[in-house]
């Protein structure tokens, strides 16, 4: 018997049975073709590994991210993955489509194209997130069409508005799920809603929507698995009381892993979905079940049933394990063919120009002037009563609480109080709106931040203790087509560029997290108080993030889904 690749003395793991045996693998055409005792005698192979009884495990499979998240392109994120064992993954660009629309989703396809993972596409469903913003793109019934005659292309990616679902039957999202539902009922559809609970919950789920990725509780995820969810299970929920849970409980069939949003030195130090498999072992899950919840669970629910598990005719994607508790890997195969070693070099490819021209020139922002760091007040002196956005380290929800500040010449003085100024400014040359807003809690105590990388609309957010400084970072991020930029005392401190679309950069992913660790740290350095400063301020401007949030309309009350007025 002819065969292409024989992979000899490995415990393998058998998905069906959730357990290693050790035994021989052979490959032919990239697909696993035998696996059991058979040695070198029944088989005629081109190439014969000597596995020495490590573990063979398939590769790893993520079903639920954004490669914008990573703020690279996908052939970058692509050469992250795949040392990091991860051959199959399923993104949602939907950051890309809130600037681009149809277009940004079919450039970021056609930028994976030569991708030696395997990178399939959600259809971003919430764009704009809602009615209370200005994006650059939206997403509606035509665009699901025209995407869904992609072979790329698999689900409709994370339903967000739960707030339009719930309370507004005739809208948007609710016209987006009849049209799913009636046309393509075998499509998988994501959701996204945090702290859903009882009726609302089901309502939710009756919609077509059976799947939530957002943080949990114990009580939540029980609560969306008895109603039929299928649970994807991100670092954010893995607490001690979720693992402890999942590891006393038989809940292996509803769940998977998932990374959503990684950063890219956080990519670089500690990987991908191996660290949330590494992690959830140190917290006394079997490694079994780990591997089971980062291949063959994720597999199954987006339909992927030709991968996820090493059996004859399945896509012969594996790792080579050294050690199964710490997941260190010795070797990683895609489609039967070696393409990551540990004991080798191994570089990116010299990055390229990827995107058409006018995505290197998307923000349509005249340069600021100091001025426009003014908010005019309702009273010409006195007090005034306003709503304040608080951060909270731990969290990206932001509360909402009300302060007294100082009123002069109808000016409100902020700069003056214990609060950052909050400015949302639209960059897509549409209509010109700006919003301002407080920011208090776990935020900067001085300088500035600004950025076109702000969830999900990416118009130009800029915060700042002063309008010197928020000046400066809001026209280097300009004058830059997009980018992050952190300013003290009149002075750039770190500076990361994203030209393409304003929120991606095509350097490689080393120097990509180098600069992020940089701005990270100098974003510590003004007094931000957060676990991640860089994802907590560009959710600032998301609008269906709890509780009180900012969009180039003004502040928006998320949880009743309207714009309230600074003052009171």
């Amino acid at each position: 018997m002819y065969v292409d690749t024989l992979i000899l003395d490995v415990q393998v793991f058998n998905s069906a049975l959730k357990k290693f045996y050790l035994g021989n693998v052979a490959v032919i055409d990239g697909r696993f073709f035998y696996i059991g005792d058979k040695a070198t005698e029944s088989f005629q192979a081109k190439e014969v590994l000597q596995g020495n009884k490590r573990f063979m495990i398939p590769g790893l499979i993520d079903i639920h991210l954004h490669i914008e998240s990573t703020m690279v392109t996908p052939r970058t994120f692509s050469y992250g993955l795949i040392k990091n064992g991860v051959t199959t993954i399923v993104a949602d660009p939907h950051e890309m489509a809130n600037v681009f629309g149809l277009r940004g989703i079919q450039e970021m396809i056609a930028a994976s194209e030569d991708c030696k993972a395997d990178i399939w596409y959600a259809i971003p469903s919430s764009v704009p997130a809602t009615d209370l913003e200005t994006t650059g793109g939206t997403i509606d019934v035509a665009e699901i069409d025209a995407l869904l005659l992609d072979e790329k292309v698999i689900c409709l990616g994370e339903i967000m508005n739960f707030a339009d679902l719930i309370t507004n039957p005739e809208g948007k999202t609710n016209r987006l799920l009849m049209h799913m539902r009636t046309n393509y009922p075998k499509v998988p559809i994501e959701g996204h809603c945090p702290r859903l609970m009882d009726l609302d919950l089901s309502r939710f789920v009756f919609a077509g929507i059976d799947s939530d990725h957002t943080e949990q509780t114990v009580q939540g995820m029980e609560e969306r698995i008895k109603a039929g969810m299928f649970i994807e299970i991100q670092e954010k929920s893995m607490t001690e009381d979720i693992i402890n849970h999942l590891v006393a409980n038989e809940r292996s069939e509803h769940f998977c892993f998932v990374t959503d949003d990684v950063m890219p030195d956080t990519f670089k130090d500690y990987g991908h979905l191996n660290h949330l498999l590494r992690k959830a072992v140190r917290m006394g899950m079997k490694p079994e079940a780990a591997i089971y919840a980062g291949t063959f669970t994720p597999a199954r629910r987006m339909n992927l049933n030709d991968r996820g598990r090493i059996a004859p005719d399945k896509i012969a994607d594996f790792i080579l394990l050294d050690d199964i508790t710490e997941f260190s890997i010795g070797q990683v195969y895609k489609n039967g063919i070696k393409v990551y070693d540990a004991n080798e070099t191994y570089e990116q490819e010299k990055p390229t120009r990827q995107f058409p021209d006018d995505f290197y020139q998307s923000v349509q922002l005249k340069l600021l002037q100091k001025d426009d760091f003014s908010i005019p007040a309702p009273i010409e002196a006195g007090t005034q009563t306003c709503r304040v956005m608080m951060v909270s380290r731990k969290t990206t929800f932001t509360k909402e609480q009300t302060e007294n500040v100082e009123v002069r010449q109808n000016e409100l003085q902020w700069e003056e109080s214990p609060y950052c100024c909050i400015g949302i400014f639209e960059r897509y040359g549409k209509n010109g709106n700006r919003a301002f807003g407080l920011l208090g809690g776990d935020t900067i105590k001085r300088g500035a931040i600004a950025t076109t990388y702000s969830h999900d609309n990416h118009n130009l957010l800029v915060v700042g203790k002063n309008k010197d400084d928020m000046l400066l970072a809001a026209n280097t991020v300009i004058e830059h087509q997009g980018g992050f930029c952190v300013v003290e005392n009149g002075k750039v401190i770190s500076f990361l560029s994203l030209p393409v679309g304003g929120i991606l950069t095509e350097a490689p992913l080393g120097e990509v997290a180098d600069q992020m660790k940089h701005l990270r740290q100098s974003m510590l350095d003004l007094g931000y108080v957060h676990y991640n400063p860089i994802m907590s301020i560009s959710t600032h401007s998301l609008p269906v993030s709890p509780e009180l949030k900012i969009t180039d309309l003004g502040l928006v009350r998320v949880n009743e889904g309207k714009l309230v007025s600074l003052f009171i």
